[in-house]
């Protein structure tokens, strides 16, 4: 059995603020994720923001402006914290909060740290400057940066005994991150390209005539934008559309949090779908009440019943 936070015996006071710290820095950095977590149980939404906080972290070196070389060294530095906190060598009275919160979340939850040490080599290939020629060179990094995150959500959500199919649980929370990555990537297509990012494949760019890259609110000209946006949110649907068959597995709350954190993003898809030039105007988002419906949904286990009801007819 999983040993909770709350079931820890007196949870010292560092402990305790290491973990407000980590809440905070998840309030104020990532709005949907924390909208998600907000339906877990206690132990489980403070280990979220753990792990978010130090993935905050990672991805804060590969975005600032430091040289490059800089910013290798200062991942390769996060990367032997994350040693010391697999080693068990992080005393409650550190003082990095993050390091305090992450190597009590994983004294409580089987999280696979690896997946932080696979996050870490996916900012490096941001830090090198990497590109993609074809969706599999793509996915190489979208299961570092992403996958990863759903295999170590999984550690701290668990599955539920007897669910079917749990063995490919890891698999389809993988594959989840898969989706919200590729849906990232279409929303961010315009500020990426100003930080000099390219992360759609170079053949899918050439099919539709947008090789030129996108430096302006405006497609490139003679191009077929909006086919080469349609072309990537149908992958994207298909990869949520496997990522979902996680939701049955899981308990009720954390169920809930994996589909309204997964259900804002295929609304954002929706979003993306019906007007794709908007994505080169500014960033695309859900107003709150949107949010608040689709955690609604998630909470009374809609989209898991769907889930189920869709996989059982496959199987007859």
């Amino acid at each position: 059995m999983i040993r909770s936070v709350e079931s820890a015996p007196h949870m010292s006071a560092p402990v305790l603020a290491a973990y407000s710290y980590c809440e905070a820095v998840t309030g104020q950095q990532a709005r949907n994720f924390a909208y998600g977590i907000r339906l877990l149980p206690t132990p489980k939404r403070r280990a979220m923001s753990a792990l978010y906080a130090f993935s905050r972290r990672v991805d804060d070196i590969g975005d600032g402006a430091l040289p490059t070389d800089v910013k290798s060294a200062r991942l390769e530095d996060t990367r032997a914290l994350l040693t010391r906190v697999r080693e068990g060598k992080v005393e409650e009275d550190d003082t990095d909060p993050v390091a305090v919160a992450l190597a009590h979340t994983a004294e409580a939850f089987p999280v696979p740290l690896d997946g932080l040490d696979e996050l870490i080599d996916g900012v490096l290939m941001d830090v090198r400057g990497e590109t993609y020629e074809t969706w599999d060179d793509l996915k190489v990094y979208c299961r570092c940066v992403a996958g990863a995150i759903g295999r170590l959500s999984l550690g701290v959500f668990g599955t539920e005994a007897g669910a079917r199919g749990v063995e490919r649980a890891s698999e389809y929370a993988d594959t989840l991150g898969l989706a919200l990555q590729l849906t990232n990537i279409l929303r961010d297509v315009r500020e990426d390209a100003e930080g000099g990012r390219t992360y759609l494949p170079a053949d899918d760019l050439a099919k539709f005539g947008c090789s030129a890259g996108f430096d302006g609110p405006t497609p490139p000209e003679g191009s077929d934008f909006a086919g080469l946006v349609h072309f990537e949110v149908r992958r994207a649907r298909t990869l949520f559309a496997e990522g979902y068959r996680l939701l049955p597995m899981l308990d009720r709350r954390s169920g809930a949090c994996v589909a309204a954190m997964a259900g804002i993003y295929r609304r954002l898809l929706d979003r993306i779908e019906r007007e794709p030039e908007a994505v080169l105007r500014g960033r695309v988002s859900l107003p709150g009440r949107e949010k608040a419906y689709v955690a609604v949904r998630g909470l009374s286990g809609l989209d898991a019943r769907h889930v189920t009801r869709r996989t059982l007819r496959r199987r007859t």
